[in-house]
C-alpha cells in the first residue's frame, strides 16, 4: 500500500514540475543523461512512461557515458535491459580526458549545466571531478545535437537544487541554483530537471522498492567536500525547522531562480 502511495506521489510531482516550469512541449526530442544512479534511473523511467501517454507528444532517448580513466561505472547490461523494457534507445559512449589539460572556458550561465557545480569550479578546472563532469556533459551536448534533440534531461532532485542554493549563498555570496529549465545561450538546447519537485528520500525509497541495481563502483575521487558539509548543514536546518525546504524553495521561486531563458 505504501509503495503505491509513493509511486503516485512521484508521478504527481513529476507532472507538476512539467506544468509549473514548462519543461516539456509537443514534438520535443529529449536526451536523458543516464549515469546509472538512482536519480537518473527514476528520471528515465518517468519520462519513458510519460512519453507513452502522448500528452504531450515527445520522444526520449538516453545516453550513458563511460570514462576510461575514471573507475566509476554502472552495469551497462543492466542499463540496456532497463531501457529496452521501457521502449527507449540507449546510447553508450566511452571516452577519456587528460588530467593535465584544462577544460574550456565557460560563462557563468554555462556552469549551471554542469552537475552539482558552482562558479568556484572555474578555479578548479584541472581537478579530475571537474574534467570528468565537463567531458561527460560534452558528450551529452554533442549527441543531443547529432540526434536532433532540443532538450537534455538531468536527474537533479529538489534536495540537489536546495543544497546548490545554500552553497552559492555561503561560498559565492549570491542566491541562485541549478534552474529547473535552462535555455543554453551557445547552442540550441534546453536543460530540464523534471525531478526538481521530488525529494531525495522518496527516490531512495522507490529505488529500493523497484530493486534498482546499484552502480558497480564509486568514484575514487569521491571524498568529503563542501557539498557534503552543506548537506549536513541542511539536515541540521530541517531538524530546527521541518518547513525549511518549502521556505527555501519559495524564495527560489519568488526570486525567479528556477527558470532561465
Amino acid at each position: 500500500m505504501e509503495s503505491r502511495r509513493l509511486e503516485k506521489r512521484l508521478k504527481e510531482r513529476f507532472v507538476k514540475a512539467m506544468a509549473t516550469y514548462r519543461l516539456i512541449d509537443d514534438d520535443d526530442r529529449i536526451l536523458v543523461g543516464l549515469s546509472g544512479g538512482k536519480d537518473s534511473l527514476l528520471l528515465t523511467e518517468l519520462l519513458a512512461k510519460r512519453a507513452q501517454i502522448q500528452h504531450p507528444r515527445f520522444e526520449v532517448e538516453a545516453l550513458h557515458v563511460r570514462m576510461e580513466n575514471i573507475h566509476y561505472e554502472s552495469d551497462t547490461g543492466y542499463l540496456e535491459h532497463f531501457c529496452e523494457n521501457l521502449g527507449i534507445r540507449l546510447h553508450i559512449v566511452t571516452t577519456r580526458f587528460d588530467v593535465t589539460s584544462a577544460a574550456p572556458a565557460l560563462s557563468v550561465t554555462d556552469t549551471t549545466a554542469l552537475p552539482q557545480s558552482s562558479t568556484a569550479d572555474l578555479h578548479r578546472q584541472k581537478q579530475p571531478c571537474f574534467l570528468c563532469s565537463w567531458n561527460r556533459r560534452k558528450q551529452l551536448f554533442n549527441l543531443a545535437q547529432a540526434l536532433g534533440c532540443n532538450k537534455i534531461a538531468l536527474g537533479h532532485h529538489q534536495d540537489d537544487l536546495i543544497h546548490t542554493a545554500l552553497m552559492n549563498l555561503t561560498f559565492q555570496g549570491r542566491f541562485g541554483t541549478m534552474p529547473a529549465r535552462l535555455k543554453m545561450k551557445k547552442m540550441p538546447l534546453t536543460i530540464i530537471r523534471p525531478l526538481c519537485l521530488i525529494q531525495e528520500a522518496d527516490i531512495k525509497a522507490y529505488a529500493e522498492y523497484q530493486g534498482y541495481l546499484k552502480q558497480k563502483k564509486s568514484c575514487p575521487y569521491e571524498t568529503s567536500s563542501s557539498r557534503s558539509d552543506i548537506k549536513q548543514l541542511y539536515a541540521d536546518i530541517e531538524r530546527m525547522n521541518p518547513e525549511a525546504r518549502y521556505s527555501i524553495w519559495r524564495a527560489l521561486e519568488t526570486s525567479n531562480k528556477l527558470i532561465e531563458e
